[in-house]
């Protein structure tokens, strides 16, 4: 089914080969990747070891707009240098707090009009939708504040980034990052009937991930079997490459590519992109479309993969084994029923599915489960299903083709445009439900319920056509591939794109007006002061988590916290909350006595010069910042007194450079687990700030546990200068104002 050869291999005569059997040059070979074409082409340095890169667009949602808009303001903006799309589509449904989310929607449009941006009003399209429909291409560059920022289908490099790294962008700064790995996926076969994108995404997912084998870097696919696949196919697949812990992905580009950039009314975005012949890749991934199954990925993680045969033939063992996560990954104080109750005559009955998102929703996904339901009833029973078509435009041509009319005489509920069931804030299933969903995330709390107050559901992953196929069985869990009448997935399904919903579109590309004035609600706050970095640290731990990886949702929740996205002080209240409730309590408490140190009262420094060292939290963790780009999962901490993060290794270099654009050291310390560190211990580090100013790469600290002191060495690895300068100043904005 996948193959991967972590060496080095060359493309010739349309196979991979293995670098140790060619005579090439791998320097050269980088040199014919479509990836280095487009890198080249976008990098400002005139080095292509380091590059600094400036992209064609960007974009954001209304979880993030807020504060990167903030952000830049504070740091001197004036206008949006480039073309920025504003989207709504994650706290367009979001009941908490009143009038915030569309106090934030009224203040993106007013930004908008303000700065020169595009302004796409909440119900019209998913972010991901949007982009793809109207500003992917061949050879483009495009950076968004989400982690899926992926179209690499349309031969478009789209990175995912937290805020800050989009604030450089509006301040004509680049992307600062050495040349990464490119790693090949190399597709072959036709996938069978009844498997869908999901499906081989999944796949890829599970062999990948845990291995790292394309951490951080660019993935790019070509091979006989893209030609095997239809646009929405292409688009399904890799948008879930953001679930690899990859940095980008690009695809070879064709027919199928142009048809469908010429349906959207843009053909002059398309360019053939391919791989030449000699092209050297970091690593290899070889996928037989034709061998891949339909896949499920079990709750917690998109990586936590079975086929749904598997799944099917060992249901007891692997339903125990989420019963156990469940209690450790969530903190349950009370075992949850066993998920063996929902197996009825050998099946497993799930309660509730969801089609959704730049993932799920797209018209082809849509359109086979229609097919697969053909207008038959679900049934009244405790299952039921939910689609959200990912644009308008989507959602008319369903209609046009009477899919819609299938679905909804099925008794499916037919939705807006609406990110929410991918984090947490959308269709929340019941207390101890299992929910199948073709999104992009089944992390814990992406399900909306809060564990804290004593409930708890799951969320698997699969694809739209096993979703449909198990509607069919009452909840069943069924691959569709056993339904014998369902028809094969065309190359290309033709789609008549109607863009009269984006007559509501603000398009102000290009059009500043600085006499427009921004309209701030109630909520929206500024960033608290940051103070420089002092001359010596007295760190104590706030929070240690010892779990293999931690994410992102785990640092700062998602769903019903989104709301509080425009407030730092309100926000950073849910650090941790649901991963170490504590944490926030602990962090004011060193922060408070900062504060009284630096007001020159007397705290207790354990004997260090309080004139030059500096008291702050941090966060242990042995893999932190899996999963979304949300740049709140540091700002937090920052704003609650964080200085530092002590990991072994961070999960993703977004969060990485989220931690360092909000001025917290990025500590990596060898097997850190050995040193057994908690909550309350304490570590004094001496020359910090003269450590940054001079390039040095590790630096020891004391670590005070009780009446214990020990050396702990603690890396200070691929830092910039620049990087070393922002959080000598404090952060981000601190460095540019």
């Amino acid at each position: 089914m996948i193959q991967i050869h972590n060496e080095g291999v060359f493309y010739h005569g349309g196979s991979l080969v293995p670098a140790a059997q060619c005579a090439g040059s791998a320097a050269e070979g980088r040199k014919k990747t479509i990836a280095y074409g487009i890198l080249s082409a976008h990098n400002t340095s005139g080095n292509m070891d380091a590059l600094r890169l400036k992209f064609d667009a960007m974009a954001s949602h209304d979880i993030t707009y807020v504060g990167i808009i903030q952000t830049a303001r504070a740091s001197g903006l004036e206008r949006f240098p480039l073309p920025y799309v504003l989207t709504n589509c994650h706290n367009s449904l979001c009941a908490v707090g009143g009038t915030i989310n569309e106090d934030d929607h009224v203040f993106g449009l007013s930004a908008a009009k303000r700065y020169g941006g595009e302004f796409v009003p909440a119900h019209q399209s998913v972010i991901h939708s949007y982009m793809r429909e109207m500003y992917a291409g061949g050879g483009r560059m495009i950076l968004g504040s989400d982690s899926h920022t992926r179209y690499g289908a349309y031969g478009t490099m789209a990175i995912g980034e937290g805020g800050p790294e989009l604030v450089k962008q509006l301040l004509c700064k680049t992307y600062d990052i050495a040349y990464p790995r490119v790693v090949a996926v190399h597709l072959t076969g036709r996938p069978r009937a009844g498997v869908g994108p999901q499906d081989v995404a999944l796949a890829i997912i599970g062999a990948t991930f845990k291995q790292g084998t394309v951490k951080n870097s660019v993935m790019e696919f070509f091979g006989d079997g893209v030609g095997n696949l239809s646009m929405d196919y292409r688009n399904g697949i890799d948008v879930m490459t953001t679930e690899t812990s990859c940095l980008s992905s690009v695809w070879q580009t064709d027919e199928t590519v142009k048809s469908s950039l010429t349906a959207h009314g843009r053909p002059e975005a398309y360019h053939q992109l391919s791989a030449q012949e000699g092209a050297y890749y970091d690593a290899a991934i070889e996928v037989d479309l034709s061998k891949i199954e339909p896949m499920i990925a079990l709750p917690f993680h998109p990586s936590n993969t079975y086929t749904i045969r598997e799944f099917n033939e060992n249901l007891e063992d692997l339903l125990h084994s989420v019963d156990e996560n469940a209690v450790e990954t969530l903190g349950l104080k009370k075992t949850p029923e066993p998920l063996a109750k929902k197996i009825r005559g050998g099946r497993f009955y799930a309660d509730q599915g969801v089609i959704a998102g730049c993932s799920g929703g797209t018209y082809q996904n849509l359109v086979k489960a229609a097919e697969i339901l053909g207008g038959r009833p679900l049934g009244s029973d405790r299952f039921w299903l939910s689609c959200y078509p990912a644009s308008q435009p989507v959602l008319m041509e369903l209609l046009r083709t009477g899919a819609l009319e299938k679905l909804i005489a099925s008794g499916v509920s037919v939705r807006s445009a609406f990110c929410g069931p991918c984090f947490g804030a959308g269709d929340v299933p019941a207390n101890g439900a299992f929910s199948i969903r073709h999104s992009t995330r089944n992390f814990p709390n992406r399900e909306g319920s809060k564990p804290s107050d004593g409930q708890v559901a799951y969320v698997a992953l699969m694809d739209s056509r096993s979703i449909a196929a198990s509607a069919l069985n009452g909840g069943a869990i069924t691959p569709a591939t056993d339904l014998a009448e369902l028809t094969e997935d065309p190359s290309f399904l033709e789609y008549h794109f109607n863009a009269a919903p984006y007559e509501r579109v603000y398009h102000g590309v290009g059009k500043p007006d600085p006499k427009e004035p921004l309209v701030l609600g109630p909520n929206i706050a500024d960033w608290p002061e940051q103070i420089a970095l002092p001359e010596n640290l007295l760190i104590t731990v706030a929070s240690a988590i010892y779990d293999p990886v931690t994410t992102t949702d785990e640092l700062i929740p998602s769903g019903e916290t989104s709301s509080y996205r425009s407030n730092p002080l309100r926000l950073s209240e849910f650090a941790l909350s649901r991963k170490d409730p504590a944490y926030v309590g602990r962090a004011k408490a060193v922060l408070a006595e900062e504060k009284r140190r630096r007001a020159g009262e007397t705290v207790d420094m354990l004997g260090y010069d309080p004139k030059t060292t500096g008291l702050g939290s941090a966060v242990m963790a042995i893999r932190p910042g899996d999963g979304s780009a949300r740049e709140q999962a540091a700002s937090c901490q920052r704003v609650l007194g964080g200085v530092a993060n002590l990991c072994e290794d961070f999960a993703t270099k977004r969060y990485r450079s989220n931690v360092i654009n909000w001025g917290m050291v990025p500590f990596t310390v060898e097997n850190i687990a050995q040193y057994d560190i908690q909550p309350g211990d304490r570590i004094y580090v001496e020359g910090i700030r003269k450590a940054l100013e001079t390039d040095t790469s590790c630096i020891d600290g004391v670590l005070l546990q009780g009446d214990r002191r020990r050396t702990i060495r603690l890396k200070l690895e691929r830092l910039s200068r620049e990087e070393r300068d922002i959080i000598l100043s404090g952060c981000l904005i601190n460095y540019y104002a």
